[in-house]
């Protein structure tokens, strides 16, 4: 139903959605504002704040109705990977037609570390896959508040290593290893790409699509979107709060990846949502980055929220994000 009705036509869409929607000079993409629409009226659209068995299974519904699609198969299978405190789910996706020793995504899913699961963004990966034809190998970290900060990082660098350990056994060449995210999984990327930089293999690109890197300041879009866009700040808080334990420094790299160094970081593509909370942090992030000497690219979707990967099989600005960071991810891949 939710599908359909966004495919409606764009001048019907406008009527039912209702008066464009304009914050910091840009018009908020008309099928999101029915979208947003759509969820308000079955009991509200932002994330956070139930109880944490309830918003899991919301997630898991919701991308599912609305993922992106493939259009030719995807191979997949599940695996296990090293971890510190035991093996860790992982799911490992490969195209038809890709090439066998060629590069491969390690992907980490977005869920604020509390929520989402290989499940969650298995049309993500699947799309990723198939669209920059590569092997993508998604990994199931640990969540809060059953396993706060430093756990998810410390699962999600394990995991990559564990990656490289094994590249013959998984077909993949191990110095064409990128690192990508949403969201919390950017978070996990930029961590990773900083803890396994002087790595014999360490990444080769950072793929990064809204990534949350700063738990210790918020800048001005946190103020502009706080409420009525999916990731409200009250959900920020409520995730903030699951994940960062008591007495951890906010500033910690391990939680907080703009405090690292990012000297000598893999190049990196940065995709931000204009009407996304994150958007600003996100940014900085990449200016960052440049100012350290790393290649980035930033690409903004100014008519976008947070979460568009999720949605991308209804929302057409979402799914031209995902081809955008896949074909990105492909050229890095073949160099």
């Amino acid at each position: 139903m939710a599908r359909a009705t966004l495919n409606l036509p764009a001048a019907l869409l406008r009527i039912l959605a209702g008066r464009p929607v304009i914050r910091d000079g840009q018009t908020l993409d008309v099928q999101t504002q029915m979208l947003l629409r759509l969820q308000n009226l079955r009991g509200g659209a932002a994330l956070g704040g139930r109880p944490v068995a309830r918003e899991r299974a919301l997630m898991e519904s919701q991308c599912q109705l609305l993922e992106p699609t493939t259009q030719h198969h995807v191979d997949t299978r599940e695996t296990q990977l090293a971890g510190p405190d035991g093996p860790i789910a992982a799911r490992v996706y490969r195209p038809a037609e890709c090439p066998d020793r060629g590069g491969a995504l390690v992907f980490y899913h977005g869920g604020g570390f509390v929520i989402g699961s290989l499940d969650s963004h298995d049309g993500v990966c699947r799309a990723l896959a198939e669209r920059a034809n590569c092997v993508v190998i998604a990994v199931d970290y640990r969540l809060a508040p059953e396993h706060p900060a430093p756990a998810g990082a410390h699962d999600a660098i394990a995991a990559f290593r564990d990656i490289v350990a094994r590249a013959d056994e998984f077909g993949v060449d191990a110095r064409r290893l990128a690192v990508g995210g949403d969201s919390a999984g950017g978070n996990l990327s930029a961590v990773v790409a900083q803890a396994t930089r002087d790595d014999e293999a360490a990444p080769c690109f950072q793929l990064l699509f809204y990534p949350t890197v700063d738990f210790a300041e918020d800048r001005e879009s946190v103020k502009t979107f706080a409420r009525g866009f999916l990731l409200e700040k009250s959900s920020m808080d409520w995730f903030r709060g699951h994940y960062i334990p008591d007495g951890m420094d906010n500033r910690d790299p391990q939680v907080s990846p703009i405090y690292g160094e990012l000297a000598g970081l893999a190049p990196a593509i940065v995709i931000t949502g204009g009407f996304d909370p994150l958007r600003d942090e996100g940014e900085a992030y990449a200016r960052m980055m440049q100012a350290a000497g790393v290649e980035v690219r930033v690409s903004r979707r100014p008519t976008m929220i947070h979460g568009f990967l999720n949605v991308a099989g209804a929302i057409a600005g979402g799914d031209a994000a995902l081809t955008e960071g896949a074909q990105a991810l492909r050229q890095a891949l073949s160099r």
